[in-house]
C-alpha cells in the first residue's frame, strides 16, 4: 500500500482519496507552529490532507497534558499526497497527479478492498482503562463542579484500549466497520505507523469561500428494531430537555468562538436541533455559521475554534482543564479532527469520534468513547451511553 493514504468517505456515493508520499509537516513542539502555518501558505494552490490531534489545544491555551499516552501520534501530520482522487458514484477523476501505471495499480487493490465482503475477522480483546465505579464516581465530581459554577457542560470520555494486538487487514477493517456505521464523516488514514479506522457522523468546521460553517452533534438515541420503536427513540430525542439543553450550550459556545473570526453580525444559527438518522443512532445536530473576517487563516480559524466545543464543554477552558484532571488518558488523534484543503483554500474537517486508532509499532490499539455531563446527568445512564457506542465499534471489528 502506498503511504500515507487518507481515504475521506460522505457514504452517499462521494469522497475524496488521497495516496502516496509528498512534502510533510509533523507537529511535535511549539517551536513548529510558525513552520505549521508556513506550510499552508507555501502550498497555496495544492490539495493538502492531514489530521489535527486534541492536544493540539496546548499550543492555543496554558494547558498541558501528562495523562497515559498509549498511542502517541504527533499533534499534527499533514502532507500533499502525490495523488488526489476525486470520487463520484462510479467516477474516478485524478485532481492532483496523474494517471499512471503506479497510482492506477493502488486505485485498483483500493476498490477491490471496497467491494469485497468476505471480510477477516480479527481478534482484539479491549480492556477499559477505568473501571464502571472510577467511571461514576469521576461523573458525580464532575457534577458537583457544575453545581458549584465552575461548568456548564463537559464531555467526559474513556478509553478502551487493546495491547500486542495485529490488523493485517487494514483496509479491509476499515471497510467491515464502514458497512456497521456508514457515517457521513467517515475515513480511513494510514501514515508512518498509524492508522486510523473513523466513523465520525460529526463535522468539526467547513470553509466555502468566506463562510465558515460548524455542526455540533449533541443529543443521541439508538435505532429501533421496529419503525415504529424507531420514530419513538426519534421523537423522544427530539423532546429531551436533558439533549435540548446540552445542543443549546454547545451552539452557544460555537457562536462565541465564531464571533472571533466573522465579521461583525454574521454569526447565525442555521438550523437549532436538526434531528438526523444514520445507520446506528440518531443524532440531534445543530448548524451554525459566520463570515469570515478578510485575511483570516487556518492557524486563525483553529485558535479560535479548536478543540471543537462538542467535545469539551462550557466554559472550554475550565472544561478543558478538568478533562486533564479527571480522564485517565490523552486523547491524541480522538476528538481531534482529520480533513483537508483544497486548492483554492477552501477546507472540511471532522470529529474523530466512533473511531479505532492503532499504533502498529507498539501494537497498541485505541477505542475511545464519552457523553456530555451536565446537572441533569445520571451518572449510570452515561455509563450505559458510553457503552452502547463503544460495543458497536468492537463488535464490528471483530465480527
Amino acid at each position: 500500500m502506498l503511504k500515507p493514504v487518507l481515504y475521506l468517505n460522505s457514504n452517499d456515493g462521494t469522497g475524496l482519496l488521497g495516496f502516496g508520499e509528498g512534502l510533510s509537516i509533523k507537529l511535535e513542539n511549539h517551536d513548529q507552529l510558525k513552520d505549521f502555518q508556513n506550510f499552508f501558505q507555501d502550498n497555496e494552490g495544492k490539495y493538502i490532507f492531514g489530521y489535527l490531534s486534541y492536544d493540539l489545544k496546548n499550543y492555543f491555551y496554558p494547558i498541558t497534558s501528562e495523562n497515559f499516552d498509549g498511542l502517541m501520534v504527533p499533534d499534527a501530520f499533514f502532507w500533499i499526497p502525490k495523488y488526489v482522487v476525486k470520487i463520484e458514484r462510479e467516477q474516478l477523476t485524478f485532481v492532483q497527479g496523474k494517471k499512471d501505471i503506479e497510482s492506477l495499480n493502488f486505485l485498483s487493490d483500493f476498490l477491490e478492498e471496497e467491494s469485497d465482503r468476505n471480510h477477516h475477522e480479527n481478534q482484539l480483546s479491549f480492556t477499559a482503562r477505568i473501571s464502571k465505579n472510577e467511571y461514576l464516581e469521576k461523573v458525580k465530581e464532575l457534577k458537583n463542579h457544575i453545581q458549584r459554577g465552575d461548568i456548564y457542560e463537559i464531555n467526559f470520555c474513556q478509553e478502551f484500549y487493546a495491547e500486542q494486538c495485529d490488523i493485517p487487514f487494514e483496509l479491509d477493517t476499515y471497510f467491515k466497520l464502514n458497512t456497521i456505521t456508514k457515517a457521513p464523516f467517515s475515513a480511513f488514514f494510514k501514515f508512518e505507523n498509524f492508522s486510523v479506522f473513523c466513523g465520525s457522523p460529526e463535522r468539526f468546521i467547513q470553509k466555502k469561500g468566506n463562510r465558515l460553517i460548524s455542526q455540533p452533534i449533541k443529543g443521541t438515541s439508538p435505532r429501533g428494531n421496529t419503525i415504529a420503536q424507531d420514530e419513538f427513540n426519534k421523537q423522544s430525542l427530539s423532546n429531551n430537555p436533558k439533549e435540548r439543553s446540552e445542543n443549546v450550550m454547545i451552539v452557544d459556545l460555537v457562536r462565541n468562538d465564531l464571533a472571533q473570526v466573522s465579521k461583525v453580525n454574521s454569526v447565525r444559527v442555521d438550523e437549532l436541533f436538526g434531528l438526523y438518522t444514520f445507520e446506528t443512532v440518531h443524532q440531534m445536530i445543530s448548524t451554525v455559521s459566520c463570515e469570515l473576517n478578510d485575511n483570516e487563516n487556518l492557524l486563525s480559524i483553529l485558535k479560535a475554534t479548536f478543540p471543537m466545543g462538542s467535545m469539551t464543554g462550557a466554559p472550554k477552558l475550565r472544561a478543558m482543564e478538568l478533562i486533564e484532571k479527571y480522564e485517565s488518558f490523552k486523547r491524541g488523534m480522538f476528538s481531534g479532527s482529520i480533513g483537508y484543503i483544497s486548492p483554492n483554500g477552501d477546507a472540511d474537517f471532522n470529529v474523530v469520534i466512533r473511531s479505532l486508532i492503532y499504533n502498529a509499532e507498539t501494537k497498541y490499539a485505541s477505542c475511545s468513547v464519552g457523553s456530555a455531563i451536565t446537572i441533569d446527568s445520571d451518572p449510570e445512564q452515561e455509563y450505559e451511553e458510553c457503552m452502547i457506542k463503544v460495543k458497536r465499534i468492537m463488535d464490528s471489528l471483530n465480527a
